[in-house]
């Protein structure tokens, strides 16, 4: 990318008590955003999935070499060929895989080794980290690219809830399939798989409580 310039920044001015109102009505925003499993088939623009990974690329990352690259996959046979991959992992977990805490866990959410969810979804975004780049055949280490790409994601989910999107983060694992489906290059591993639409009229999710702010931040 070359050695970048700088330019001269600034942020607008705001009064203390905008920006309390801005951060107060994003939490609230933020706090309606649940991870779903039931999803209508019912379409929606391209381009709010366009908009919402444009909205993930400004994310940072380190020496900004941006590591990371979206998958939007809509054609029915691939979602088809995902899903029966995702879920000959996933049987094999639940069956063998996975300890009896882990299960024991996942127990209250009733959730099993079947996804239907990746074929009735009209999208899935599939996260691919890239570790190295590759310049005229010459590897580029890339650095701190878990972290680039989590930190992109979260911008990811913020944006497609702002769009009135239901999401689902779903990690079969091992997902090393997921690059052999979309023809993925050997630089590209799958770090996450999100399938994307509106919730299907009767569906439900799990009632839960989130940690309060004085057990998640400590002021010193």
């Amino acid at each position: 990318m070359g050695m970048p310039h700088f330019a001269p920044f600034s942020l607008p001015p705001m009064e203390p008590a905008d920006q309390l109102k801005r951060v107060t009505e994003f939490r609230s925003q933020m706090a309606s955003r649940r991870t779903v499993r039931d999803f209508s088939g019912q379409p929606f623009p391209i381009e709010l999935i366009q908009q919402a990974i444009a909205t993930a690329s400004t994310a940072p990352s380190g020496a900004n070499q941006q590591p990371w690259r979206f998958v939007v996959v809509s054609d029915p046979d691939l979602k088809r060929q995902i899903r029966i991959a995702a879920e000959a992992e996933e049987r094999e977990n639940y069956e063998n895989r996975f300890p009896q805490e882990w299960l024991d866990a996942l127990a209250p959410f009733a959730t099993d080794w079947q996804k239907p969810f990746l074929e009735i979804c009209p999208y899935i975004i599939v996260v691919f980290r890239i570790d190295y780049g590759l310049e005229a055949d010459r590897k580029i280490k890339h650095y701190y690219v878990q972290e680039s790409v989590g930190i992109a994601t979260g911008f990811l989910l913020a944006a497609l809830h702002l769009a009135g999107l239901a999401t689902l983060t779903h990690t079969p694992s091992p997902m090393g399939f997921l690059g052999q489906i979309l023809d993925r290059p050997a630089n590209e591993r799958p770090f996450l798989l999100i399938p994307v639409g509106y919730p299907a009229p009767d569906a439900q999710v799990p009632v839960l409580t989130k940690k309060p702010l004085n057990e998640v931040m400590v002021l010193r």
